[in-house]
């Protein structure tokens, strides 16, 4: 049977000598890897449209095993995600991310719209660090783990100093400091950073603009919560730590608007 599904190629593989192995998040059925027969041939129809973060309808034969993608039509083959390789690496995390914490052919609607608009900013030339930000700490429910950002883990209170515990996955107040040995202490505008990163829908931010300690900061918070949560470890971090020991590999950033603006 023949199931026509939108989708973004998360991961494209070889295989053989002119075979790609083919995962692809899709809105109807979630993920599903296939095999695409002849894709790593330049001349194949099927050559660019299994380049990893393309967009497209795709036309799968579903078998009792791997399907086989036998047409795709390109909604988007997201050129500036693919050509800046700066965008190119943070792209590169949000895909192994999602594919690490989602389960084949398990559809959900709102991964498949966070996908979609994380690549929609990125090509509109958004800031590609602080888009990946946004979607790992989206993506924490994802993993099973939903940290207590709305008042202290530990009391329940909403007013005062805050500091991030990875003990109680969240944030204590300083009446409860003496819970956690190793709380990494907060300002406000990083309290209302990590709230904004996990609560407001990315198409409702505006081109934001953050300094890059304060991205650095964010990335290392998140990231320790996935390690110590899950074990899980990101392989494209290690590319993007790589790529910024290496400036000259980087190209100038486009100019973009600054609202909404970091404070402080």
């Amino acid at each position: 049977m023949l199931n026509k599904l939108e989708g973004f190629i998360i991961k494209s593989i070889p295989y053989g000598e002119s075979n790609k192995i083919v995962t692809i998040y899709t809105k109807e059925a979630g993920k599903i890897t296939t095999m695409a027969r002849g894709a790593k041939k330049p001349a194949s129809r099927l050559a660019a449209i299994t380049q990893t973060f393309t967009h497209g309808y795709f036309l799968v034969r579903a078998s009792r095993g791997m399907g086989s993608l036998e047409q795709g039509e390109l909604i988007s083959s997201v050129r500036h995600i693919r050509s800046d390789l700066e965008t190119t690496a943070y792209a590169g995390l949000i895909v192994e991310l999602l594919d690490r914490l989602t389960e084949s052919e398990q559809p959900n609607a709102s991964i498949f719209r966070l996908l979609g608009e994380s690549f929609n900013a990125m090509e509109e030339g958004y800031d590609a660090e602080a888009i990946s930000l946004f979607v790992q700490w989206k993506m924490l429910p994802v993993a099973g783990i939903h940290p207590i950002l709305h008042e202290c883990a530990s009391c329940g209170a909403t007013e005062g100093e805050f500091a991030f515990s990875f003990q109680q996955i969240g944030f204590l107040c300083h009446r409860c400091f003496h819970v956690d040995p190793y709380i990494i202490r907060l300002s406000p505008t990083q309290i209302k950073l990590i709230r904004m990163f996990y609560n407001v829908p990315l198409d409702q931010i505006g081109k934001l603009t953050l300094k890059k300690p304060t991205k650095t900061f964010m990335a290392k918070l998140v990231s320790t919560i996935y390690q110590e949560q899950t074990g899980i470890f990101l392989k494209s971090r290690k590319f993007i730590e790589q790529l910024e020991r290496t400036p000259e590999l980087q190209k100038p950033k486009r100019q973009t608007k600054e609202s909404p603006e970091e404070e402080g």
